[in-house]
């Protein structure tokens, strides 16, 4: 086994942790929403936008790593396929997904939420329909 080959399975095993880290923490910072948008006291209020900033705080530079080691497999896999563009569009969708939570938990944080926590049940969703979609795109590469 070449130092190559090892060297690369040690970026694809952290690229998959900081990947799972990052899904993690966009799959529970909008369940917290759906629980601010149904507040009724004040503590409770309290407690969930500290739960809530420190997640984001923590996942975010994980959500980095992640698209980090992603991109240096890449570049050392030298894909050109049709799938890894999609692919790639499919976590720049998740890049921006992931800030607009911390747009959104600004707004409970001014107490400037309008939406529903319905609306935040079915928003919280979208990770889970794009995580199948990436990994159908890495494991079958359809294209």
């Amino acid at each position: 086994m070449s130092i190559f080959h090892v060297n690369l399975l040690w970026i694809k095993a952290f690229h998959i942790f900081f990947v799972v880290s990052w899904f993690a923490g966009l799959f529970y910072l909008p369940r917290i929403f759906v629980n601010l948008a149904m507040v009724d006291t004040v503590p409770e209020r309290d407690r969930l936008l500290l739960m809530a900033a420190k997640l984001y705080r923590f996942v975010t530079p994980i959500a980095g790593l992640a698209v980090i080691t992603g991109l240096w497999l890449w570049h050392l896999f030298g894909y050109m396929e049709s799938w890894i563009f999609v692919k790639t569009a499919l976590v720049a969708g998740l890049i921006g997904y992931h800030f607009y939570c911390g747009r959104l938990l600004a707004h409970f944080t001014s107490g400037t939420n309008t939406r529903s926590h319905v609306w935040f049940r079915v928003f919280n969703e979208l990770p889970v329909l794009a995580l199948l979609a990436v990994v159908i795109l890495v494991v079958v590469r359809p294209f």
